[in-house]
């Protein structure tokens, strides 16, 4: 009879595994979209001065949409890494790059000091940015999904609350500066929450260091059953579910961007609003999102995947224009209310699932390169110009948000129907993990 492992050391190997996974999301997507935040408020003014304030902004969105057309090439790269050596070292690899590449920024020069060196170093640090968030949130949920034998969507949703912890600690990081006076937040106030990403990598690089690798990707190894290129066996054996994985995530990618950082944005210089009103509005979504995400994921244990994520979909398409007819009454109150209906129940109702639907969809030989191409495809297509796109619709329609409106309605759309034509996958995965608890027994 085969040993069967004893609960109480479970439940640790799966706590500890969740929290690795959740501690260094929330720091890489502190690093990754503290520039985010950064483009929306003040890096227009300092690397791209010579243009006009719409275009400077439009410039700078463009470098944060650079970060995304990196993000399959470094997330294909590492997730390949991660299916033939597993979890562990690529998630403390991504985690080094991340943090580099963010302090750096923090220590650039400005055009006013360097020329255009300044935006062209902008562009290689975002870029390497980019290539280390690719396989940051895919490997994340794979650590938690896959040491997690039971309730994989509620488990494998917390990384995706790290995501969200992450935002919320580069919004308090810019909402802290952004009251030193103009003068001193241009000089160097903007630069903290970027140097301060170096504060906090040790912590990750610790917690990943102490996890142990994953169950199903020990058996995949003690079988020697590795793809020798796994992103080309996913691609060549199961085109369907990777064509489909990408459909299910443009509604959340496009939403996300757009209301995370071209809202920041819109409010102040659309809508004349205090720039502290629209980061608090973001601080109170995310903050939600936190909550929201494990309960998202949960329910999706229980409904399964494909309805968590439909039902998000449709609140997406009903939402599209609910949400800038409540911005534009520029009431806080409903600009809050606007902004946590877009992140904690729009967005995280269909991204909460995707960490443990797409550790389901993809054979654990190739789990690693089919999860990360399905969402780093897709966050080039959609989420890196959803800004730069919502902000030329913008100009499209001289002010008028009816376009980026229409835009986020047809991403949902898009998700709608790709969930539903994609399989389930909640009851196959409990019955094989049943059979194996017998076999084992």
């Amino acid at each position: 009879m085969e040993r069967v492992d004893d609960g109480t050391a479970r439940r640790t190997r799966v706590g500890r595994a969740v929290a690795a996974s959740t501690v260094g999301t929330a720091i890489e997507w502190y690093d990754f979209f503290v520039y985010g935040v950064a483009a929306a408020v003040v890096l227009n003014r300092l690397f791209f001065p010579e243009a006009d304030p719409a275009a400077g902004t439009l410039a700078s969105f463009a470098v944060f949409g650079v970060g995304f057309l990196f993000r399959p090439v470094g997330g294909l790269f590492f997730a390949n890494l991660g299916d033939r050596l597993g979890r562990r070292p690529v998630l403390i690899m991504t985690l080094l790059l991340m943090g580099v590449s963010t302090t750096l920024i923090g220590l650039l020069p400005t055009y006013g000091e360097i020329g255009l060196w300044a935006p062209a170093l902008l562009v290689v640090l975002r870029a390497m940015q980019g290539m280390g968030a690719g396989a940051e949130l895919g490997g994340a949920a794979l650590m938690a999904s896959e040491h997690a034998p039971e309730r994989r969507g509620f488990y494998a949703s917390f990384p995706a609350a790290g995501l969200s912890v992450g935002i919320l600690l580069s919004l308090l990081a810019f909402t802290a500066v952004s009251a030193l006076p103009e003068d001193q937040f241009l000089a160097w106030g903007w630069r903290v929450p970027f140097l301060a990403s170096i504060l906090v990598l040790g912590v990750g690089l610790f917690i990943r260091a102490r996890v142990s690798e994953t169950p199903d990707f020990v058996e995949v190894k003690e079988a020697g059953n590795e793809a020798r290129v796994p992103v080309v066996a996913v691609v060549r054996d199961s085109p369907k579910n990777l064509l489909l994985a990408m459909g299910a995530t443009f509604a959340s990618h496009g939403y996300g961007f757009v209301v995370q950082v071209f809202l920041l944005s819109y409010v102040t210089t659309q809508l004349g609003l205090p720039r502290s009103t629209a980061l608090t509005a973001a601080v109170i979504a995310n903050a939600a999102g936190i909550l929201s995400l494990p309960a998202f994921g949960a329910l999706s244990d229980l409904v399964g995947r494909r309805a968590v994520i439909m039902g998000g979909a449709m609140f997406g398409l009903l939402f599209a224009f609910p949400l800038f007819w409540m911005l534009d009454t520029g009431d806080t109150l409903l600009v809050w209310l606007a902004f946590t209906l877009g992140i904690a129940v729009c967005v995280n109702s269909m991204f909460a699932p995707q960490g443990a639907y797409f550790t389901e969809l993809f054979d654990p030989r190739v789990r690693y390169s089919g999860f990360v191409a399905a969402r780093e495809m897709s966050a080039v297509l959609v989420a890196g110009p959803a800004p730069l796109v919502a902000a030329a619709l913008l100009a499209w329609t001289d002010g008028d948000p009816w376009s980026i409106s229409v835009y986020l309605a047809l991403l949902s759309l898009i998700t709608l129907v790709a969930a539903y034509l994609a399989p389930e996958t909640l009851r196959k995965e409990a019955t094989q993990r049943e059979s194996k608890d017998r076999g084992n027994v």
